[in-house]
């Protein structure tokens, strides 16, 4: 493809080419990943700007350059392309380059700050089952059909992202399903994308570390329902206070589902148990196999985004009966001595909270809730005591530990978690660092009829300790140590 038909589907503010007819061979934003051919496009990060990256790239062979502003430094290369806003331009250039493969499936994004991963991929399982052939992007991990590709974000890098898509396309997926997290909306990752669905889950405190506030974390939800364009359906739960608010400026069709309030989809819950509840889904009784009521809303869900994809309401009810939870979400491990552990990815007070009242609502003779959970490093550290105080409080029993530390001292984190804690919180919390020897003493506290929640890290098989992953799954720690007990 030459310069010229890539730059002519992008708003551009001034051309300084000397050859807009250049064939390109590639699209890049990381200068040492450019070759000879390659247009390299300068994007500013959060901590990284891709101007100062300019001269390496054009040291390395690339043909042309998109930046927001030329640098003054560099003589004798008439090859530039200015915009804007570079990030923008890059997900409309790779969407031209791959020949806009976002168009050619049906693409759903989900939103929110909990529940993005079961509801993504659950409608990926769902739709799997019903038939058709389909992709996920996740934070658990991508998946082109049967084929599993690792993940390390919630939502890739556009390069990656749009690569994802295109194979997708190749292979004849019909239907993606992707989360969309408020960081891919702020840098701009999803530009270029065209969504056929969006839909909002709720919003409760996490990553003002990025945001700052929380009216920062909301715009830029909604900014993701603001941008679909009129062919498209937004799906909204009612339930949550911010809910409404993501319909209040979007073109798409306006959907709602609620367990409480009149909505186009309504639930109800009949009967919780630990391994499944039974519950109404618009007036028809079903069984499925997930706990609490955060998932009665994530069903409700991806119920409601199906039937907006046109699917018949029996096949998709018959469907989500057969469906399971998803690794490291309420995911549950016996014990051959009559005590349960449950492994879930919580790492919100808000999501903390969700779990254990849904593990309260099914406990039964007299068992008892201990909770083990930690708070990654390098993060919003106002939400750290607001996560001790919500363990506490449905819990018996609570051991802090580590989560993924990153770059902070374990101990620091958990002090600014205890901070949180009254004095006769304190008296039924444990602080045990090494977050093996916490899951291993709540097993030892352990009864027969009691859960424990080893919360926080859910799917991840890793544990973040100044700039290196080590290997660490909460699901092999506890299935080891209940295999030592038979």
């Amino acid at each position: 493809m030459n310069l010229s038909e890539l730059i002519a589907g992008i708003p551009v503010k001034e051309k300084n080419s000397g050859n807009a007819d250049i064939v390109i061979s590639g699209i890049q934003s990381d200068s040492r990943k450019v070759e000879a051919g390659v247009l390299f496009v300068a994007v500013k990060g959060e901590t990284v700007d891709g101007h100062d990256y300019i001269e390496a790239a054009i040291e390395k062979g690339a043909s042309a350059v998109v930046c927001e502003q030329i640098p003054g430094s560099i003589k004798g290369y008439d090859n530039f392309i200015v915009v804007n806003d570079s990030s923008d331009a890059l997900g409309q250039l790779l969407d031209i380059w791959f020949d806009h493969p976002s168009k050619k499936m049906t693409l759903v994004g989900v939103t929110g700050t909990n529940g993005k991963t079961t509801i993504a991929t659950l409608l990926y399982e769902l739709f799997r089952k019903l038939g058709y052939k389909a992709g996920l992007l996740s934070t658990v991990c991508n998946y082109i059909n049967d084929e599993a590709i690792p993940t390390s974000h919630t939502t890739p890098d556009a390069i990656t992202l749009q690569t994802l898509l295109a194979n997708m396309v190749e292979a004849g997926c019909e239907y993606a399903f992707m989360e969309v997290s408020s960081h891919a909306v702020a840098q701009k990752r999803i530009s270029g994308l065209t969504f056929q669905g969006g839909v909002f889950t709720n919003l409760t405190r996490d990553h003002l570390d990025y945001h700052h506030t929380v009216d920062n974390y909301l715009k830029a939800k909604k900014k993701f329902f603001d941008d679909l364009p009129d062919t498209a359906f937004a799906l909204t739960n009612t339930d949550d206070k911010s809910g409404l608010v993501m319909l209040q400026n979007t073109a798409a069709r306006k959907l709602t589902y609620s367990l409480h309030t009149i909505a186009d989809f309504k639930g109800k819950i009949i009967e919780s148990h630990l391994d499944g509840t039974e519950m109404q889904i618009d007036g028809k009784d079903i069984y499925v196999h997930f706990v609490g009521r955060f998932n009665a809303y994530n069903l409700l869900a991806v119920y409601g985004t199906a039937i907006a994809l046109g699917e018949e309401v029996e096949d998709v009810l018959i469907a989500l009966s057969t469906l399971h939870s998803v690794s490291g979400r309420f995911e549950t491990i016996h014990s051959s001595l009559g005590y349960t552990a449950i492994v879930d990815y919580a790492h919100t007070p808000d999501a903390l909270t969700n779990v254990l009242t849904g593990i309260r609502d099914v406990l039964s003779g007299g068992g008892r809730i201990i909770t083990v959970v930690g708070a990654g490093g390098n993060r919003d550290k106002g939400k750290r005591p607001l996560m001790a105080k919500e363990a506490t409080k449905y819990s018996d029993l609570v051991i802090l530990t580590s989560d993924n530390p990153r770059f902070e001292e374990p101990d620091a984190i958990i002090q600014d978690m205890a901070a949180g804690l009254s004095k006769s919180d304190q008296e039924r919390t444990l602080c045990i660092t090494d977050r093996a020897q916490a899951i291993k003493t709540s097993v030892q506290l352990a009864k027969k009829g009691d859960v424990i929640l080893i919360a926080g890290k859910g799917h991840e098989d890793y544990q973040e300790v100044k700039g290196v992953k080590h290997h660490f799954d909460d699901r092999e720690v506890v299935r080891l140590i209940f295999e030592t007990q038979q």
